[in-house]
């Protein structure tokens, strides 16, 4: 037996999910952070990428947060998913992001937006010219190197993808024996700087290399474990944090490319990534919270509209469907979409944005009633992901609702 959709108006009533996006804990949808205090205080504004894709905005973000400093946010389009906003590059004349005003002058450059940051507000623990953070981001760039050279290049037989393979292992052996080196789960005796500086591509390999190189860099190495355990523990962090699918299908464009080995473990975690079951891949152990559902109901719920207009399918059978995946997801109840309706599912499936959308737990919720109820009609599935471009997640569909 199957039960009809709720109605909209149903659906508002069962969520009262909302957050403080001023005050409260770190969110993407934020657009000033006081911190509780007077707006008049701030003096950064943070320019970032509207999907919270740059891993180089991330570091800046995170840092902000961790310091509470009270800024405001401007989003800007990455060249990947859309045009670069004019008002932009009038202010940055590369379009480069991350860039901050620091009481009116423009800085750009990650590391030199933190040690302008360091200047006016102090370091985060140690700074980062300390020299117990220098040998830090010079192994960084390292482990950022090895990455490139085993995901970002095509190879030409197996024992070239194996050398880079163990290239990287060697690599990942000095991270743990650095975060072996202190009793703290940190890369220093207490979380800081270094810490920061590796989070953004830390994470994004995590996720990369599981999907394209079947290598799972966090069940593999357990002080790395250990250190994204800590980093979990921190809602700075999970409010920054994304999630292997988000990753997976946004770093092609920006990498240059990313290349599958086609081996046995790689093609499992594909199929995991892409089509579920999203829970228990090594991308998040913290508990799932008790909101996940009515985080993600009230997030469809404030963009029901565009979302029903982007999507390809006809406007009144995607209203249809995408309530009855809504429907079970917040009441379990099985609920049968209209025929046809099963490609429209996954293509909303496949775009849903970690941290931009929604948290990382509200996502795979999302998705999972999206793929049950897509399944209840076809198993077509949407197509492929572009990895040229992203231009199917151009913000200016949403921007006018500021997220």
């Amino acid at each position: 037996m199957t039960n009809s959709p709720l109605s909209w108006t149903e659906l508002e009533s069962l969520t009262d999910f909302q957050i403080d996006t001023v005050n409260g804990s770190t969110n993407s949808q934020a657009r000033l952070r006081l911190f509780g205090h007077d707006e008049a205080d701030v003096r950064v504004t943070l320019y970032r990428d509207h999907h919270a894709w740059c891993p180089y905005c991330q570091k800046i973000w995170l840092w902000l947060e961790e310091k509470q400093i009270p800024y405001r946010i401007e989003k800007v389009t990455m060249f990947c998913y859309g045009d670069k906003e004019s008002w932009y590059k009038r202010i940055v004349p590369s379009g480069m992001l991350p860039a901050i005003a620091l009481d009116g002058k423009i800085i750009t450059e990650s590391d030199d937006i933190l040690m302008g940051l360091e200047k006016a507000f102090g370091v985060l623990g140690k700074g980062m010219n300390d020299p117990e953070v220098v040998p830090a981001r010079r192994l960084e760039r390292v482990l950022f190197r090895a990455w490139c050279e085993w995901l970002c290049r095509p190879v030409s037989s197996a024992q070239q993808e194996q050398r880079h393979r163990q290239q990287f292992k060697e690599v990942m052996s000095k991270v743990e024996e650095v975060l072996g080196s202190t009793p703290s789960p940190y890369f220093l005796e207490d979380f800081g700087t270094a810490d920061v500086i590796f989070t953004p591509y830390v994470e994004r390999m995590n996720a990369s290399l599981y999907y394209y190189k079947g290598y799972s860099m966090r069940e593999e190495n357990p002080r790395m474990s250990d250190w994204f355990d800590a980093m979990e523990s921190r809602s700075t962090y999970r409010g920054t944090q994304s999630d292997f699918h988000t990753h997976v299908h946004d770093l092609p464009p920006q990498m240059g490319g990313c290349y599958e080995n086609g081996e046995p473990q790689m093609l499992i975690n594909k199929e995991k990534v892409d089509y579920g079951s999203w829970f228990g891949l090594p991308d998040v152990t913290y508990p799932e919270p008790e909101n996940s559902r009515a985080e993600a109901l009230q997030r469809v719920i404030k963009h029901r509209a565009n979302i029903i207009k982007v999507n390809p399918a006809n406007n009144q059978l995607f209203d249809e469907a995408l309530r009855c995946a809504l429907t079970n997801m917040i009441t379990d109840q099985v609920c049968t979409p209209p025929p046809d309706s099963d490609l429209a599912l996954r293509y909303l499936r496949d775009r849903i944005n970690v941290p931009r959308d929604m948290s990382i737990y509200a996502a795979k919720r999302l998705r999972e009633s999206l793929e049950k109820t897509a399944a209840l009609v076809g198993d077509r599935q949407s197509p492929p992901l572009t990895v040229r471009n992203r231009r199917d997640q151009d913000p200016v569909n949403f921007v006018s609702h500021h997220n």
